[in-house]
């Protein structure tokens, strides 16, 4: 009989993405989410958020989906151009830290697979180290897509391939193994951050996303690597 003192091993999710899983790993790290990023990525996660930022320009009156908002950090720097900024997450854990410390947001839970928002209703969709995490890609880009009014602006910003192979060797072979001992580090959930080095390793290069999204519909497929391509900012139009 096992011990009844003993607890369950840190949940995390797999390669197959199932929704669920996804969600309730996220719930686990909620609470350290935002401090994780910033240790892991030496601070980089703010450059890369106003990069999105300046790509959007989102102006006042206009309505933006951050989607995979987590807390919340990205959408706030997006609402301070004047624009209504929607947070979006499936994860019910990181909506409620996020309505904690951002209350004037409207913080709304929902399935990237199945938004609960009506046809062409956003200026402007973001979503910043989400779209990794959905098992059907084109399947998200699309219904992305169909919130999204006609000439919107997607921008996603996500890990992607370093392009020069010294940075690239070293990426995938020193930094993202050390990615989940950084995150204990941080007091969060390294079991958890073990998916985050294989869901990076595993996820489409910059060249093969822009064909996802095109296949998905999207038009004026753009991309710039940020970090030497350690993350890919790609951009489009509906």
């Amino acid at each position: 009989m096992p011990n009844s003192s003993q607890t369950s091993p840190p949940r995390r999710a797999t390669l197959g993405k199932r929704s669920a899983d996804i969600a309730s790993m996220f719930d686990g790290v909620a609470a350290g989410y935002d401090l994780t990023n910033t240790v892991m990525t030496a601070g980089m996660d703010k450059g890369w958020r106003r990069a999105v930022v300046e790509t959007v320009d989102p102006q006042p009156g206009q309505v933006v989906l951050d989607l995979a908002a987590g807390t919340g950090v990205s959408s706030v720097e997006l609402a301070a151009s004047g624009a209504t900024v929607v947070p979006c997450d499936l994860s019910v854990g990181m909506l409620t830290v996020g309505r904690q410390r951002h209350p004037q947001l409207g913080f709304t839970a929902g399935d990237a697979m199945r938004l609960p928002f009506g046809d062409k209703t956003f200026d402007a969709v973001t979503i910043l180290f989400g779209l990794r995490n959905i098992a059907d890609t084109v399947g998200a880009l699309r219904e992305i897509r169909r919130v999204t009014k006609p000439r919107g602006r997607l921008v996603i910003a996500e890990f992607s391939t370093p392009k020069p192979w010294l940075v690239r060797t070293a990426y995938h072979k020193v930094v993202l193994p050390m990615l989940p001992q950084i995150a204990r580090l941080a007091a969060s959930n390294g079991v958890a951050y073990d998916y985050l080095a294989e869901s990076i390793k595993a996820w489409p290069d910059q060249l093969r996303l822009a064909e996802l999204m095109i296949e998905a519909g999207w038009n004026v497929v753009e991309w710039q690597n940020l970090s030497r391509g350690i993350v890919a900012l790609h951009r489009a139009r509906a």
